[in-house]
């Protein structure tokens, strides 16, 4: 069954329910951004949320669209229900109270059926895409943790482990070059492209391999700390957060003495 098929079976098999108040397609779909790859992401309101009733009613209109390989009922969220069928058709749903939509936008849904006019009384956008500060501040400090456990790493001949977590290090890189760009819609995991420039990709692309190799190692992790640490102290002092100075500081001291490393970004 194709994603349009989907979505009119699921919205009709639903829309008669008297406690699924409305449904509304979110993600990719909600803000017309969708392509032959994207997942459906429901948002249902219902009278009592994410309850066991609802989720019955949501497996059986899914299980119309094609049979259900996996489910995961409210498994990652309590408020969240994951589904595959055996066509690979990805369906999702966000299940909320009225009084729950407040953290909703119009701006991001199409509606499906809205039975009580909540999606009008919905905020047009949902104000700054940016991270919390603390999520942030966070994502610095644990860049800079990871850096400072090479030694260790290193010393216990754990090259594989090295490479996990110079993947971690890419990862927070990722994170810090969406943050730059601000980028609306971001989607899903697998939606890097539209979120960040071509300067960032090329930056990305630069980076070395990951491989388990004593000699590749330091050079990686030294290449991650050179393109992560400037960018972030440059994110920092925009957003207004303390950047965690003695923690780096005591960082590069502890490569410096264990590996002969010298500091990179002290005053960058």
């Amino acid at each position: 069954m194709d994603n349009a098929a989907a979505i009119t079976t699921i919205a009709q098999t639903l829309e008669d329910k008297p406690d699924v108040l409305a449904l509304y397609l979110g993600g990719s779909f909600g803000v017309g951004l969708e392509d032959a790859y994207s997942d459906l992401d429901f948002v249902a309101v219902t009278t009592d949320g994410p309850t066991d009733a609802f989720a019955s009613l949501w497996h059986d209109a899914v299980s119309r669209t094609g049979e259900i390989v996996l489910w995961w009922d409210r498994q990652a969220k309590p408020m969240l229900i994951n589904a595959v069928t055996a066509e690979w058709l990805r369906v999702d749903v966000q299940i909320a109270t009225p009084a729950q939509t407040a953290a909703l936008s119009r701006n991001s849904l199409k509606v499906l059926f809205d039975h009580q006019g909540i999606y009008e009384r919905l905020p047009h956008s949902s104000g700054p895409r940016g991270s919390e500060p603390k999520r942030l501040k966070w994502q610095f400090e644990e860049f800079i943790r990871i850096l400072g456990l090479l030694p260790l790493a290193l010393g216990r001949a754990e090259y594989i482990n090295s490479v996990t977590g110079a993947f971690h290090l890419r990862n927070l890189l990722i994170d810090l070059l969406i943050e730059e760009t601000d980028a609306p819609n971001r989607g899903g995991a697998l939606h890097l492209n539209r979120l960040i420039t071509a300067e960032q990709k090329d930056l990305l692309a630069a980076l070395p391999a990951l491989t388990p190799r004593r000699e590749a190692i330091i050079p990686a992790y030294l290449a991650y700390a050179a393109a992560y640490l400037p960018r972030a102290r440059a994110l920092a002092v925009a957003r207004g957060i303390a950047w965690p100075e003695r923690f780096e500081q005591a960082t590069w001291a502890r490569l410096k003495k264990e590996l002969a490393i010298e500091p990179q970004s002290l005053n960058a």
